[in-house]
């Protein structure tokens, strides 16, 4: 078995098209690593930011497409990467799917395999990490469980690669036989009962039975899934009408009776058949139920109600003292590398707007970017150890407490942590993980305030101003920013459910993964796909908005009296005996340089915006640099270098922004803690708008998001920047 390079990938004609699915945590994206090394594709899924790995490799000369799903509990449409598993089952129809379970955790872990059941989809399960099982006691009789399952079952461990050759020699075996009719569960009296019902109704009228089993699409309906009454809907309106009538009698009568909704009854049904099955000797033990697993131990400490939010303090603070002290020198070799270049292209290129664009539009605004690399790389890093060993969870366990009193659930703390909470996510992910959330006031309140967790578009930004003020307490400042964020997210968030989303917070439960030892090559390959995202942004969408903000602060250019005042000027120069020429006319070119940065189109929305501004200590060129971070955080870094090298009056135009913004006079401490402040807490960029738009359902949420956000940054800026001219600071 072994990976296919690339030129390999375009003469394989119709691969074998496998797909590995199963919960978070399970092993799945280690077998996919181990399959395909770092020869695989990383991109997303249309319409979303979910992760869409690709890869292909051989075994025994059999040509294999491998694809791996985003990890997911169940096919119910709760979450963004429950939508997109389920689709790409049901859409791409993979000749065979590989269900990776923890064998450590198997009750847990086969819920989501009898949805596979149910759907009818061809399967073969890898019952993987069974030395963990069996460390724990645990001895787990394939056979028999293959058997009562009615699909192929073969025990591996991923890290190692042990039984991965049985494994797909089975795949190999199952994928000839074309019959996989879906399992049939029982669900009680009620549910079965309406299942009788609709079945026939769903079958006659052809609802969506071209592509879902009709057993499974009245499941659906009876568990009130949002995108299958869509799609139904959207089909044939009067039948789904009559069907959501039965459905709301089910639900109204299970409320009489159990006092529990119709999605909580198929729920337990679900675990029972597990039960049944596991309990036929399928599963022995020979360690006492009762003992304390390593995990349990190290839980009792870490997870702890006083020592836990320590030590997580603790692990947050390594992870900036490591990314910072690590990542210095070739942040400063990076930045060595861009002046030169810069340089180079000013001794090669003639004077002009080419020349001007290239330099300040490109080097300086998107090397801005890219000169951060060093430092996403190692946060990305250190993240990926956090992630791949389990430790995430248990941050997401501590925060429950404390998110109940701001009113929110504790599902909501994943989104937090998505959309950055320890530096490095996403907003839009984080916002789209809102779903995952059932009661409406508690899901708008946490996509409301997701967007002020410091996301990896706003990590550059931090990073260069706390380099430029605070360069002898980065990791301290860094985690500063990251516990400032949590409470100020938290704090809207307990204004909005006390105001516009009141109402009582709903109970939280979470599964905790056992720990593990992070591979290497899982945490190279975490690195690297989060590391090429960022490249890939900065040389695509950030390079395109920063050559248009370049000539937005370049044209129209100066008028030609201005012109020909400055043209005077080194005239007059030239003519004179003076022995420092060279600098003066240097002077006179970045005054001109300034001068036309003014008169550009993005220099007069700049100054515009002063009479506000300057009471929380932005100048213009700092307004013209935020306005154009409402397309992309990262912009404020590229835009800052465009408009500082165009109208830099100093005659060293070859340092790095930086050090620019350390000694210009509009800046000091004060003001760069003030514009550190708006950025973080500021609107969100455009894409979050737009996805908070599509998940709340109407664009007043997104604007309000806008708006909201905005004045609380600005007032706090300005009461930092008013609060440091008081004390003598600014």
């Amino acid at each position: 078995m072994r990976p296919l390079d690339s030129q390999e990938k375009i003469t394989v004609n119709n691969p074998l098209h496998i797909t590995l699915a199963g919960n978070p945590n399970s092993g799945k994206t280690t077998l996919f690593n181990h399959l395909t090394g770092a020869r695989q594709h990383v991109g997303n899924y249309p319409g979303v930011t979910v992760d869409k790995k690709e890869g292909f490799f051989t075994f025994n000369t059999n040509s294999i497409r491998i694809i791996d799903l985003p990890g997911t509990y169940s096919l119910t449409a709760y979450s963004v990467e429950e939508l997109v598993a389920r689709d790409y089952l049901v859409n791409e129809k993979p000749d065979m799917v590989i269900d990776i379970v923890d064998a450590s955790n198997l009750e847990r872990n086969l819920y989501l395999t009898t949805q596979f059941l149910e759907l009818g989809i061809p399967l073969v399960i890898a019952l993987n990490m069974v030395d963990v099982a069996e460390k724990r006691g645990i001895k787990i009789h394939t056979q028999k469980l293959a058997k009562l399952l009615g699909v192929p079952v073969v025990p591996i461990i991923a890290r190692s690669g042990q039984g991965v050759d049985e494994l797909f020699t089975t795949v190999l075996t199952a994928s000839g036989e074309r019959d996989h009719p879906p399992t049939l569960l029982r669900y009680g009296p009620d549910i079965d009962e309406a299942l009788r019902e609709i079945i026939p109704r769903i079958e006659n009228s052809h609802l969506l039975t071209d592509t879902y089993p009709a057993r499974w699409t009245g499941l659906k309906i009876l568990e009130n899934d949002e995108q299958i009454l869509d799609k139904a809907q959207a089909a044939d309106s009067e039948v789904t009408r009559t069907l959501v009538q039965r459905s709301e009698t089910l639900t109204h009568h299970l409320q009489t009776t159990v006092d529990a909704f119709p999605e909580a009854v198929i729920a337990d049904h679900r675990y029972g058949f597990i039960k049944s099955i596991l309990r036929q000797e399928v599963v022995t033990r020979t360690f006492d139920n009762n003992r304390l697993y390593t995990s349990d131990k190290i839980d009792k400490i870490v997870t702890n109600r006083i020592i836990g939010p320590l030590i997580m303090a603790a692990i947050l603070f390594t992870l900036y003292s490591f990314t910072f002290n690590f990542s210095t020198f070739l942040v400063d070799w990076l930045a060595s590398l861009f002046a030169l270049l810069s340089q180079t292209v000013d001794s090669i290129l003639p004077d002009g707007p080419i020349k001007s664009m290239i330099i300040s539009g490109v080097i300086d605004g998107v090397g801005g970017v890219l000169g951060f690399v060093p430092i996403i790389m190692f946060m990305f890093f250190g993240i990926a150890v956090l992630e791949d060993s389990g430790y995430l969870a248990r941050v997401a366990f501590m925060m429950d407490r404390i998110f109940h009193f701001f009113g929110l659930h504790g599902s909501s703390v994943m989104p937090f942590i998505v959309s950055g909470g320890i530096a490095g996510g996403c907003a839009v992910p984080g916002v789209m993980a809102t779903r995952t959330l059932r009661s409406p006031k508690e899901r708008m309140a946490t996509l409301l305030t997701v967007p002020f967790m410091n996301c990896g578009a706003k990590l550059p930004v931090l990073t260069l101003i706390i380099g430029a003020f605070f360069s002898s307490h980065q990791a301290r400042y860094m985690f500063l920013a990251t516990v400032a964020a949590w409470i100020v997210a938290l704090m809207a968030a307990k204004f909005l459910r006390m105001t516009v989303l009141k109402g009582e917070s709903t109970p939280f439960v979470m599964e905790l993964p056992p720990y593990r030892f992070p591979t290497l090559k899982g945490l190279f390959i975490h690195t690297w796909e989060r590391t090429w995202q960022y490249i890939k942004k900065a040389g695509t969408v950030i390079l395109g908005i920063s050559i248009l903000l370049w000539a937005m602060m370049t044209y129209p250019g100066l008028p030609h009296q201005e012109a020909a005042v400055f043209d005077q000027m080194r005239q007059e120069t030239t003519s004179s005996q003076s022995a420092d020429i060279q600098d003066e006319l240097a002077k006179i070119n970045g005054l001109e340089a300034e001068a036309k940065l003014r008169n550009s189109l993005a220099g007069r929305i700049g100054i515009a915006l002063e009479p506000v501004s300057h009471y929380a200590g932005f100048d213009w060129r700092t307004n013209i640099a935020l306005v154009g971070g409402f397309a992309a955080k990262e912009v404020i870094v590229s835009t800052l270098g465009t408009a500082y090298s165009l109208g830099d009056i100093d005659s060293q135009n070859t340092t790095s922004l930086k050090d620019r913004l350390a000694r210009d006079p509009h800046w000091n401490p004060v003001v760069g803690l003030s514009v550190l402040a708006f950025i973080m807490f500021y609107a969100p960029c455009f894409v979050t708008i737009v996805a908070i738009a599509n998940e709340a359902g109407s664009w007043k949420w997104a604007f309000f998001s806008m708006g909201f956000n905005t004045v609380f940054a600005l007032i706090l800026s300005v009461a930092i920047y008013q609060a440091g001219i008081l004390l003598g600071l600014a």
